[in-house]
């Protein structure tokens, strides 16, 4: 049977298909919207190679130009930051609205701290705002360079399984995550992606205003405790945050339209949708 999820992406890489770029010495993938104007980057997690953001892309890509990255097989936060700023410089941007989620949430909030001069708006979403805890467990916790791939993967599945399991209507945006822990994403880029929260550095201090950032999280996140979706909002403040009652750790697979509406929103190139309601802790949710 067709995953459409699978088939629409595909049928998205036919219209803005990845190229590779190589920065720095590193092999990266990168989809160019093309266009002028403002420019939203979007970095990936874990789980996610350029065109995981695909039902937000070409939505945005008509108001803005839109840049999405696969990281390459080697380097970390701090490198890939870095290589970031090669990448502005080469394509002559000077300043980005930036999203990233869980993985590409640290480094978008490092590369906002340590380059703020190169951010427009930071988007912190269902991410983490320190890797100590994480890198004291599986598979973090094991030596993700000689590991078996099989037991890097292993946890992948085990989580996806339960999620699935629970959520039965999720089963397609299961099947598409897991397609990619299994070779979409090569084995070299999915260790150096899970080496990036296990090495990665402290979190530089954010100085923005309340319309220059953003955080996203989910109520039901399995992977971000809520110790820790307070600890990104503490850390992001004065930016409003913004709830999904249901989303998963994927939000933007499971809700892509409120997701993408969220995002026209606070660029300011639509309203909010009505969907989001103010809460008791002071948090937007929908």
């Amino acid at each position: 049977m067709t995953n459409s999820l699978m088939a629409a992406r595909d049928a998205f890489l036919a219209r803005f298909p990845e190229s590779r770029v190589d920065l720095d010495g590193r092999d990266w993938g990168l989809i160019d919207t093309g266009g002028t104007g403002a420019v939203f980057l979007f970095l990936p997690g874990t789980l996610g190679r350029s065109d995981v953001f695909f039902q937000q892309i070409e939505p945005l890509a008509a108001d803005m130009r839109v840049l999405a990255v696969s990281y390459p097989d080697s380097g970390g936060v701090i490198d890939w930051a870095a290589s970031l700023v090669t990448l502005l410089d080469r394509l002559g941007i000077g300043r980005v609205c930036v999203l990233g989620s869980s993985l590409g949430g640290y480094l978008a909030q490092y590369f906002a701290g340590t380059y703020p001069d190169r951010v427009q708006h930071l988007f912190a979403a269902n991410t983490l705002h320190e890797i100590v805890e994480a890198a004291h467990r599986p598979p973090y916790s094991l030596d993700l360079w000689t590991a078996p791939i099989e037991d890097l993967r292993k946890g992948f599945h085990l989580g996806m399984t339960a999620w699935v399991q629970a959520h039965p209507d999720h089963a397609e945006m299961v099947e598409f995550l897991l397609t990619e822990a299994d070779g979409r994403i090569p084995e070299p880029e999915l260790r150096a992606r899970l080496d990036g929260i296990k090495t990665g550095p402290d979190l530089p201090p954010l100085s923005h205003e309340p319309g220059a950032a953003t955080v996203i999280e989910s109520a039901d996140d399995p992977l971000i405790p809520p110790p820790m979706r307070a600890a990104v909002r503490a850390r992001n403040a004065p930016a409003p945050a913004f709830r999904f009652a249901w989303g998963g750790h994927f939000p933007y697979l499971i809700r892509p339209a409120l997701y993408t509406g969220l995002l026209r929103a606070r660029l300011g190139l639509a309203p909010l949708p009505a969907d989001w309601q103010s809460t008791d802790d002071g948090v937007m949710q929908a």
